[in-house]
């Protein structure tokens, strides 16, 4: 090899080896400034509380500002959309949920992102497990009567929801398939306004969150009769699962995780990943996410994408079933 070849091949390795130690220093020191995380949902909301709680620690751990910004609006897709466009470095996450990363693409036939192709999955924040509930002068005190009580009036009783094609939704489609029962939709925006209504007996029924719900249950303004969880809940012991009640094919929740632009480099996901479930299990946040109804998780980008590709087999079998259709 003679010098000029020896000092191009000596330069090239040097450029290369430069470019790595920069990139690995700038993911070691991730992030160098400002992040700005989207929530898809007004300020005030499950999801918006779960990404500040996690956002104030997670600023005081990194030395810089994490800037939560709410954009509501598409069926969170507005956000999951600004989200896919981004620089892919890190510094723009997305509090997504079900309908974001699995129940979109497959309600919608033109959806303006792809939750697969667009978005990284960090890591699953937490479960907000859902709940049956019924109005206290419903006369209904078990799974068993509700299921009886729809059957003998198929098609004359109603359901609310937090709107079309939300976990709460869902969750009660899931429900009448299982249980073979027919009883009509009634989409609300948001979880409030039909959790108002099913306590005044405007509507017979609803799956809502514990997040959303606790004070409305606790306080009896509603009746809880069966959690679509593995377990009973510790917010709730008295209030058996559905697999208790003989629906054992009945679990659902709104899963909240953190996803960034696709393309984001993996030390980045790696650096980001592991300071927000370190924020995650600090007993201070721990707390707080479960008080407020939220069950904790931090799990690792492999194992949330996992579960993601699970639950749409699952819940995309469904919406096809039921050819149920947002466009």
């Amino acid at each position: 090899m003679n010098f000029l070849k020896k000092a191009c091949l000596a330069g090239l390795l040097s450029v290369t080896t430069l470019g790595l130690t920069a990139a690995n220093a700038s993911a070691s020191n991730y992030p160098e400034k400002q992040v700005r995380w989207l929530v898809p949902y007004p300020a005030g909301g499950g999801s918006d509380f779960l990404a500040r709680t996690i956002a104030q620690p997670l600023a005081e751990k990194t030395g810089q500002t994490v800037l939560v910004d709410n954009k509501p609006g598409g069926n969170t897709s507005i956000a999951a959309v600004e989200t896919a466009r981004s620089t892919p470095d890190g510094y723009t996450v997305l509090s997504a949920d079900n309908g974001t990363m699995v129940f979109n693409s497959a309600l919608y036939k033109n959806l303006s992102y792809d939750p697969v192709k667009d978005l990284e999955p960090v890591t699953l924040m937490g479960k907000f497990p859902m709940i049956l509930i019924v109005s206290p002068n419903s006369g209904i005190n078990s799974v068993e009567e509700f299921v009886q009580k729809t059957r003998e009036n198929p098609g004359k009783l109603n359901y609310g929801s937090a709107g079309a094609g939300s976990p709460h939704h869902l969750a009660m489609e899931l429900l009448k398939e299982e249980a073979d029962i027919d009883i009509v939709h009634v989409p609300y925006r948001g979880a409030a306004p039909s959790l108002s209504d099913v306590a005044g007996g405007q509507v017979q029924a609803m799956m809502v969150d514990l997040a959303a719900g606790a004070g409305f249950i606790k306080s009896g303004k509603v009746k809880a009769l069966a959690v679509a969880n593995g377990s009973r809940l510790a917010q709730l012991p008295e209030v058996p699962t559905f697999a208790e009640a003989g629906y054992k094919g009945v679990e659902a929740a709104a899963l909240v995780g953190m996803v960034a632009t696709a393309g984001t480099p993996k030390d980045t996901i790696a650096s980001l990943n592991k300071k927000v479930v370190e924020v995650i299990n600090e007993p201070a946040v721990n707390k707080k996410m479960i008080d407020f109804g939220i069950e904790p998780v931090g799990n690792t980008p492999e194992e949330y994408e996992q579960l993601l590709n699970n639950e749409r087999a699952r819940w995309h079998k469904l919406i096809s079933d039921l050819k149920i259709t947002l466009d």
